[in-house]
């Protein structure tokens, strides 16, 4: 019940509050174990990815240090959120994940592993191609911008534009024994590219160069 009354007032805020522009949102699969990954600029990106959300099955991984806000954590608690101690190897945190994946969930995570500070993208943890390859399930990359200066417009009494684009759901290559860290990376690299591919030039940070993300920007003007 608390969940249904969330998302409801999740999008009323946002509809009456912000300008939210959604591409690609049909390429959301509405059933089966999926990670939606995305970039995070804001406080306001996992609330966001929840309002746009189509399924009563989703929930993300959540930085342990919430936990202790009287605020936040019954929030995360009533829409299943799985807790994760950053500091560490939280091999409890990434178990429930796991089954929570292979149970047929869908689970956001954001691959930097916390905020950008700067507005562009960080190098990304290797967590989400892990888990894809634990759980065997496609990746959902997510590109949004605008959420890092909303606050600061909305305190100014602006509406903030808003643009959120899904991708289309990606398989990753299989992690080898032998390999595991390099293809680990190279995992990672694809999905942070895939939504660099999706975001303006100037928030594709230390993706910006990378040969993967020039060939994906190419792939369209070969197709005509």
């Amino acid at each position: 019940m608390l969940r249904k009354f969330l998302y409801f007032a999740v999008n009323l805020l946002f509809r009456l509050l912000t300008r939210v522009e959604v591409i690609g949102l049909e390429n959301q699969p509405r059933s089966g174990g999926c990670i939606l990954a995305s970039n995070h600029l804001s406080r306001l990106d996992p609330a966001l990815i929840f309002a746009l959300g189509q399924r009563q099955d989703m929930t993300a991984l959540v930085a342990d240090k919430y936990r202790r806000n009287l605020l936040i954590r019954p929030l995360i608690t009533a829409v299943g959120g799985i807790w994760l101690n950053r500091e560490q190897a939280d091999a409890h945190a990434l178990r429930a994940a796991r089954e929570f994946l292979q149970a047929g969930g869908m689970l956001g995570i954001a691959p930097e592993g916390t905020r950008s500070r700067t507005g562009t993208l960080q190098p990304a943890k290797t967590g989400v191609a892990y888990l894809a390859d634990k759980a065997n399930v496609p990746v959902l990359p997510v590109a949004i911008c605008g959420t890092e200066t909303a606050i600061r417009q909305l305190l100014r009494l602006r509406r903030p534009h808003i643009t959120v684009q899904y991708g289309k759901l990606i398989r990753l290559a299989p992690i080898s024994r032998a390999n595991r860290e390099a293809d680990l990376r190279r995992n990672t690299d694809e999905i942070m590219c895939r939504i660099a591919a999706m975001l303006p030039p100037q928030y594709r940070g230390v993706y910006a160069d990378h040969p993967r993300l020039k060939e994906l920007l190419e792939k369209p003007a070969r197709r005509d």
